[in-house]
């Protein structure tokens, strides 16, 4: 193990000898007299694989031409971007920049493009792999296979052009080149995506200053405004020129628009192979997941709207619902506030039938089966993942090819011998990262502090605002005071949830940085984890406290319990499951319909945003408007992309998804609804997400990657809270087993069970008003009954059961299931033995000695047989073996 020393920082962190061409090219201004219309230098052959843009202010140009001493942040920008500039010359990168003059400042667009010697070089240093021999591939859909074999008609199989091919590969050795497939053709060996990787490689790792300050890297510039953007570019519009469309002549990004991005393409299977050509393995694999996911949905929510609707049978047959219709005067119920007034049991009639909708016999069978659902969901995506790892080559990905971040490459203050390749790579010291993931997690534990603190804001706020609306003397308002009380506050807890997901992403980014992760991958899974955990409980603290915890602690009159001079907080008069169903469908669903609002609207305001940012100051609408038709169509490529979007990365939107089905699972009891609310989103998010990556953003560089990261180990501990969740809601939330017993201690019927539920108040407490009843079983003294006990030993016996049963089962799928198809494992063994067939050294050479080794066997046991028995001496020549060298 090593420190690094100061004069590190005169190094770069990539290598600058590369081969032969010496003359790789020099920032020189383009003709602009005759742009350009595809993405290739002016000389019409050197392809473009990555633009940087910056921008310069009219005054910060007259100032530097008149006084040198212009401002000092001006200076530190501009001799940051020299020197990364011209170390990007040194690595033998082509540079050709063109300018584009405004009134008021002037843009700059460097193209960037790598030689042959160039790609060849990095793409062995950095894994790339590479085609060895074209194979087969079946559909990826495999309802496509049931219907088939069902001879049912497929509306959702669509004929998509220029399907991707697919290829064992293996990674790329320069001195084994002509082994691999299109070797022949340098212009077209690599594809487009991997020269923007092999640029943004270059780029992420090319230093402009002091290493040891982290001063490496485009992406530190970008956030330093040195330069304003730095992408690769689209191949060309996403939008048809002309009719009729011949799919043969349309390009990649048009083929994504027509058969995949439109509404129109709702009902049809995504082309992933294509997703995955174009924008790479990670957002394919986001893609993937996500239609997988919404598949599933599909019979979830077709049982889940069949309970509902047995509900809606219910409404109008259940007995207590018809005993609590008629009572009448008959159960005068005590007041559910310090001074609130008593009320009678038959006037929430309707608020009692709406609770039956999400609490009967129905919801019990439905919880089973969506634990069961989401086990066996994650057990076929993890087949499935299994099957685009390897048909998209990443399946050794983050074991073997995934490389140090740059950022840990320039900050670590050590480096140590790799055990396995005997290189020296930088390292962090555990102990370290341990203490900062320590202080992390403190914060983390202080900001999850604050959001408990607002969940109890608002449980005050609830109690508060029901006092102040008893207080008004409205008879509709303290009719519906704990309904408004109650929805309101679900409104108020939305808006806090929103609020503090932006302060805590942010923060969240700051802690994992400073935490030093070697990879992307754990860069990643670490901040994901942080996140994730501040969403869980920012997102479910509440509807855990509804489902849980209130109304579990009140007492009963005249010994109520309090909480900071507040009698603590009961449930409404329908009971907790219809106010826990009522928060889900504000939170979810109010949720869902605002990221769809900002998914569809914020990226169209952005976008004007950016366009009236780069019109030409002091010009008028009209003059722009007529200067923009006139130009449209002989606007450069790197200019339509400089006005797109910057594609945040896929964190949100997977976020976004896994709360989803954390509500669909852990709370599901609460509201059989929720996942065709969950389809009916998803159907929309498929085509919105879509339409931003292939026609809002700018084109993301690509990233590799083997599975979906650690959102898979978070589905699976959802899943296990899942099936907690709901034997607890069924057993302690939900009316279910105190009707069961009900029923089994009045043979069979529930006739009366309303008035088995109810208890009378103490007298000490009805002395100076009239008898009134509460929920509860307890005697005339506020102690319990039997009953409850006998009640508390089932509830408890059913949660051991429903748990256990639970499990056991998914325990079965897991062992039937296998991770992998047998089929693919055949392909992996057959590609890694071309693999180590391809890069063998000497391999004619070994060949001819194995052989003439073989043959000397045989020769040997030729004559031992004639020595002892020669009649038997018939063993074949290697001739006949034809070369093979075998017995």
């Amino acid at each position: 193990m090593k420190n690094r020393r100061a004069e590190e920082d005169n190094h770069t962190l990539i290598a600058m000898e590369v081969p032969a061409e010496q003359s790789y090219g020099s920032i020189e201004a383009g003709d602009q007299s005759s742009p350009t219309h595809s993405n290739t230098f002016s000389d019409g052959t050197t392809q473009i694989d990555f633009v940087l843009v910056w921008e310069e202010h009219r005054t910060q140009l007259t100032d530097g031409l008149a006084d040198r001493k212009s401002p000092q942040i001006s200076d530190s920008s501009g001799q940051s971007r020299e020197n990364f500039l011209s170390r990007l010359q040194a690595s033998g990168i082509l540079q050709e920049k063109r300018v584009v003059d405004q009134e008021q400042k002037q843009i700059t667009y460097l193209l960037l493009s790598a030689p042959w010697s160039v790609l060849c070089y990095y793409a062995e240093e950095i894994s790339l792999r590479v085609p060895l021999e074209e194979v087969s591939h079946t559909s990826l859909h495999g309802s496509e296979k049931i219907l088939k074999k069902l001879s049912i008609p497929n509306i959702m199989i669509e004929d998509v052009p220029s399907p991707p091919r697919h290829f064992y590969t293996c990674q790329f050795r320069t001195n084994k080149l002509e082994r691999f497939l299109g070797s022949d053709n340098k212009e077209t060996f690599f594809k487009t995506t991997q020269r923007h990787q092999i640029l943004y490689e270059i780029l992420a790792r090319t230093p402009y200053g002091l290493i040891n300050r982290g001063e490496v890297g485009v992406d530190r510039l970008v956030s330093e405004k040195v330069f304003t953007a730095a992408y690769p570019l689209h191949e060309g519009p996403f939008q048809v020129a002309g009719e009729p469309m011949v799919p043969k002549s349309l390009g990649l990004r048009q083929i994504l628009y027509q058969h995949w991005a439109r509404w129109a393409c709702w009902r049809r299977y995504q082309p992933l192979d294509h997703v995955r050509e174009y924008f790479g393995e990670k957002i394919a694999l986001y893609f993937a997941w996500l239609g997988f996911y919404t598949t599933w949905l599909l019979p979830a929510a077709v049982v889940g709207l069949v309970i509902f609707l047995f509900g809606i049978w219910l409404m109008s047959v259940d007995v207590p619902v018809m005993e609590v219709c008629s009572s009448g005067d008959t159960y005068v119920m005590c007041p559910l506030c310090n001074i609130c007034s008593q009320w009678n049991l038959s006037s929430i009639c309707v608020t009692f039938k709406l609770g039956i909708l999400f609490d009967h016999g129905g919801t019990v069978f439905f919880s089973i089966f969506m634990s069961l659902w989401a086990i066996t969901f994650l057990e076929y995506w993890k087949r499935t993942s299994a099957v685009l790892a390897h048909r998209w080559d990443c399946s050794e990905f983050e074991e073997i090819e995934e490389r140090p971040r740059p950022e840990f490459t320039a900050m670590a203050p050590m480096t140590i011998r790799n055990p396995i390749t005997g290189a020296e790579e930088p390292y962090f010291p555990e102990r370290r990262r341990f203490n900062r993931t320590i202080t992390s997690c403190m914060v983390i534990i202080v900001m999850l502090a604050i959001v408990l603190i607002f969940l109890m804001a608002i449980i005050l706020y609830r109690t508060i605002v029901s006092i102040i609306i008893y207080g008004s003397r409205s008879p509709f308002f303290i009719f519906a005071a704990g309904r408004i009380a109650s929805l309101t506050g679900s409104v108020l807890n939305l808006a806090v949830i929103l609020l503090l997901s932006r302060l805590y992403t942010y923060l969240a980014h700051v802690l994992t940085r400073w935490e030093m992760h070697r990879t992307q991958t754990e860069y990643e899974d670490a901040f994901i984890l942080k996140v994730f955990i501040f969403q869980f409980v920012n997102f479910y603290s509440s509807p855990i406290y509804i489902a849980f915890f209130k109304g579990r602690f009140v007492g009963y009159p005249g010994n109520y319990y309090t909480f900071l001079g507040f009698r603590n907080e009961d449930c409404g008069a329908g009971g907790c499951l219809i106010e826990l169903a009522q928060e889900l469908l504000v939170i979810m669903v109010g949720k869902q319909v605002i990221n769809n609002i900002q998914e569809f609207l914020f990226p169209k305001l952005q976008t004007w945003w950016q366009n009236r940012k780069l019109r030409h100051n002091g010009e008028n609408d009209k003059d722009m408007e007529g200067k923009r038709s006139l130009n449209k169509e002989i606007a450069t490529p790197w200019e339509k992309d400089y006005q797109l979007l910057v594609c945040e990365g896929l964190f949100a939107e997977y976020l976004e998804m896994v709360l989803q089905f954390g509500f669909i699972t852990i709370f599901v009891a609460a509201c059989p609804l929720a996942p065709l609310f969950a389809l009916l989103n998803n159907w929309v998010e498929v085509r919105l997400d879509a339409q931003k990556f292939v026609c809002e953003y700018r084109r993301p560089v690509v990233e590799r990657a083997q599975d979906i990261g650690i959102w898979f180990t978070i589905l699976h501990v959802i899943c296990h809270l899942a099936v907690i969740s709901n034997a607890f809601l069924i057993a302690f939330t939900s009316d279910f087993l105190p009707r069961l017993y009900y029923r089994y201690t009045n043979d069979g019927s529930l006739e009366g069970y309303i008035n088995s539920t109810l208890a009378i108040a103490p007298l000490s407490y009805t002395q100076n008003q009239t008898l009134c009843r509460y929920r509860g079983y307890r005697d005339s003294q506020g102690h319990f009954l039997p009953e409850y006990f006998h009640l508390l030993a089932i509830r408890l016996g059913f949660v051991i059961i429903f748990e256990h049963v639970v499990f056991f089962v998914a325990r079965l799928i897991d062992m039937m299931v296998p991770d992998i198809p047998e089929e693919v494992e055949v392909k992996i063994k057959r590609e890694h033995y071309m693999a180590k067939e391809a890069l063998a050294e000497n391999q004619s050479l070994g060949k001819k000695l194995v052989s003439e080794e073989m043959q000397e066997l045989v020769q040997t046991l030729r004559h031992r047989c004639r020595d002892y028995e020669p009649s038997t001496a018939t063993l074949p020549s290697a001739s006949e073996d034809h070369g093979r060298p075998s017995i």
